[in-house]
Formats: structure tokens, sequence, C-alpha cells
């Protein structure tokens, strides 16, 4: 064989070789980038499960880019019953089912959640009794001295009916006994903070997992609000952060549920500061 021919051939060898190289490649990219999963799915509700809800689908997304997972607010009634009668996929709800919705929907607890009552951070109030708390919203107590405040008159700050997280507090700290109808009502978690971050005489409940330094929370008996005080359960004002869906989920919908409760899924609740419930 000349050296002209042996030439062509090594060139033809290469060329094949690099093609099938290139061609391993691509396939292994293409199953790598490639889930299987796609569609579009909403999740509709708690407006205090709604920042977790939006981390995860972006984490899921990340990974399945065939997919769309789209987040609304609106309140935890509105959720159940938007995964009810079908508008949403799933909704989402920051306190228990009552039994005639627990009856027609499944439910995953995804995450435990604190209530913390939060004040002004200039209030020199630190700690309250749980009826001490229930006195104040009744609006028996008025004014923050009889606590050990200031001579000031208390202003509460209640939340919209619907509310997951105003019916957790109606019921762990009110006995179903209602809030004082002279209460501000905000409709969101970020308006009751708004509103207490800007009145040093007020006082209001949000997700532990809002907290941040424009409002100071109180202890409850005499425990703080915490992430480790809520899953070692001595901080009792705390309630569930529940997904429902009207049908057994299968499709996209199992997976995302699956990716909520996996590892990887909880890390995220933890680090995002939800309680994980695995």
């Amino acid at each position: 064989m000349s050296k002209r021919v042996l030439s062509v051939v090594l060139v033809l060898i290469m060329a094949v070789s690099l093609g099938l190289v290139a061609g391993c490649g691509s396939q292994k990219e293409e199953k790598k980038s490639g889930s299987g999963l796609s569609g579009s799915i909403t999740i509709a509700g708690s407006t205090s499960v709604q920042p977790f809800s939006e981390v995860l689908a972006e984490e899921f997304m990340a990974q399945h880019n065939q997919v769309k997972i789209n987040v609304q607010g609106g309140g935890s009634s509105q959720g159940i019953e938007a995964a009810a009668s079908g508008v949403a996929e799933i909704g989402s709800s920051s306190r228990e089912l009552k039994p005639e919705e627990a009856g027609r929907l499944h439910q995953y607890v995804i995450a435990k959640d604190g209530i913390a009552i939060i004040v002004h951070p200039s209030n020199p109030v630190n700690n309250l009794t749980l009826a001490q708390l229930k006195d104040i919203f009744k609006g028996k107590i008025v004014n923050w001295k009889s606590v050990g405040g200031a001579d000031a008159r208390i202003s509460l700050v209640n939340r919209e009916a619907g509310s997951g997280t105003r019916d957790g507090f109606e019921t762990l700290v009110m006995n179903k006994e209602p809030v004082s109808d002279q209460a501000l009502v905000a409709n969101s978690t970020g308006a009751v903070k708004t509103t207490v971050a800007g009145d040093k005489n007020s006082i209001g409940y949000v997700s532990l997992a809002a907290l941040d330094s424009s409002v100071k929370p109180l202890s409850v008996e005499g425990v703080q609000a915490t992430a480790e005080n809520v899953f070692n359960g001595k901080y009792k004002v705390q309630r569930p952060f529940i997904y429902v869906t009207r049908e057994e989920p299968a499709g996209l919908v199992k997976a995302f549920i699956e990716y909520v409760l996996s590892a990887q899924g909880q890390e995220i609740l933890k680090r995002e500061g939800a309680v994980p419930v695995k």
C-alpha cells in the first residue's frame, strides 16, 4: 500500500472515530437534558406557602426544562377550592383541612411552620402567655402597660377570612373565639409585617419563615419562635404546610410532589426557613 493511500485510510479512520465519539457525546447530552417530563401545572393558595412553592418550582423547572409551574397566592381556602374545582392542579394550605374538605381531596404535609407573634422592634415586651395573647386579640387587654410595656393603646393586626394563618391563630391561640372587630385586617403575610413594622404599638402574627429585622417576634409561654422549637414541639403556635389535589397525583403533579418530599426538596424548604417533615 502506497504512503498516499495509507494516509487517506488513516484520515478516514480518524474521521469515523471522531464521529462515533461525537455521536456518543450527543446521546449522553440528550439523555442528561431530556427528563421525559413536560407540560404545565398551577399551584394556588396560601400566601405563607407561596414563597416556598416558588423556590421549589424554580429548582424543579431548572432540572426539567420542558416544565412550567405557575405559582399563585389567594389564601388557603381559595387554594383548597381551586384544587377541588380543578382550577389548579395543586392547592396549598397553611391550615389543617376541615372534615368536609379532607373527604374530597388528597393531602400531603410538605413542612411545618410556626406562627410568630410580632411587634415593632422598639416594643420592650418580649414574652406573652397564651392567655395574654387571647385577651389582647379579644380586646380585653387594650394597653401595653398591662403586660409590661409602655403606656400606649395596643393596635391589633389580623388576617383576612380564609387565611390559613388566621385559621391557625384562631385555633391555637383564640380557641375559635373571634378576634376583636377593632383589629385592622391585612390580606397577606407581607401586609401584616409591613403594618406592624410601621406602627410601634401594633401586634400581629405571620409565618415564622417571613420574619426579618423589620419586626420583633415574641416568645410565647417563655419559648422562642424558632424552627428548632417548632420541630421539637416546644413552640405550640405551629401549623402544617399542605399540598392538596383533587385526584390521585399522576404524571407531572406526582413528580413535583415527590420532588418536594424528597431529601432535596426538604433541604430546600429547610434552607428557606420552613421545618422539614422528613
